[in-house]
């Protein structure tokens, strides 16, 4: 099978290759496996790219676990063999998050071997481009957005301002507050693409440089209703300083640092909620409540828009992209 291989020598250098791979490396991951569930065999035809799939393409001490190894967090595609009578031989399924390409060999491979409790029928209202479009991107971003719903952020609360705007979790975070009637302000350091933003429905766009705060203000205005942060860091900060009376801010993510440098004036002055969100070991029930929404009430029109698509054999050089800075949107692999 082709599959993206990632190795590491016994002087530590990272080595990674597009190649052919024996499908018995499956096998072997599978008797390694640390969980009784029965096991799914899928053909995967399309995965995607996510920061942490680049991580783990570079390997990344934080990310892989183990080496041999192949990312890919994200998959869809049709079963060829199952241990579980809940899939059949031939069933459209999805498999994002778990441990797959993390400790567990991924999906940017044209089969994966997983255990049956990580397996999602495909939604009957989704393609499977449009599954991969959303991948665990778009499932974080459907928990960021229902944190904030639980947290009593309402669209006649305010506005809600989301950064990282270009990236994949951000834009469908838009696209999904737009589509429930949220007034959306945009944080990007991408100044070329702001009015593709405004284009896309977002009420305004602020560049980075300008909205990040430099002073030692333990507060400044409260402006927004509710947050959805994608960045960390100095961001997450000034974002969590500007957030009004009993409002939430959701994190998922540290390209802009992993350190948070703040007081405790916003929380016991404001109210205020920091609702982390995690999407690799959310529990089933929540995994398929959040998938019914993203493919019934909460399903994007035209998500498609956001995607480019890439062979397996050109992701090296988009994952020197993703960690530049220098991805739009989603990026569907196809297998």
């Amino acid at each position: 099978m082709r599959c993206f291989w990632v190795e590491k020598t016994e002087s530590g250098e990272i080595n990674t290759s597009v190649t052919e791979k024996p499908i018995s490396i499956l096998d072997d991951a599978k008797s390694g496996s640390k969980t009784d569930s029965p096991h799914v065999r899928v053909r995967v035809n399309l995965s995607s790219l996510n920061y942490k799939d680049a991580l783990a393409a570079t390997g990344h001490p934080g990310i892989v676990r183990r080496f041999p190894h192949i990312p890919g967090i994200d998959s869809v595609g049709h079963v060829v063999a199952s241990e579980d009578a809940a899939f059949a031989i031939g069933d459209e399924v999805i498999v994002t998050g778990n441990d797959l390409g993390v400790g567990h060999l991924g999906a940017w491979a044209e089969m994966i071997d997983v255990p049956s409790q990580w397996v999602l029928p495909l939604p009957k209202t989704l393609s499977p481009l449009e599954a991969m479009t959303l991948g665990t991107a778009g499932f974080t971003a459907a928990q960021s957005v229902q944190a904030l719903i639980s947290h009593g952020v309402t669209s006649d609360s305010g506005s809600v301002i989301v950064t990282g705007a270009t990236g994949g979790v951000a834009s469908i975070s838009l696209e999904i507050l737009n589509k429930l009637g949220y007034k959306t302000i945009a944080v990007t350091g991408k100044k070329e693409q702001h009015q593709s933003l405004l284009d896309r429905g977002v009420d305004e766009v602020l560049t980075r440089s300008d909205f990040v705060d430099k002073s030692n203000r333990p507060l400044l205005s409260g402006k927004y209703a509710g947050a959805i942060d994608t960045v960390g860091g100095s961001m997450l900060e000034t974002v969590l300083k500007s957030i009004s009376y009993r409002g939430c801010v959701t994190a998922c993510g540290m390209a802009g640092g992993a350190e948070l440098h703040t007081t405790v004036h916003p929380f016991i002055l404001r109210g205020i909620t920091l609702c982390g969100i995690d999407s690799a070991m959310c529990p089933m029930p929540k995994r398929k409540e959040i998938w019914e929404k993203l493919s019934g009430e909460w399903k994007l029109d035209g998500i498609e828009s956001l995607t480019t698509k890439v062979p397996l054999e050109q992701t090296p050089a988009w994952v020197e992209r993703i960690l530049a800075g220098g991805v739009t949107g989603r990026v569907v692999v196809e297998l």
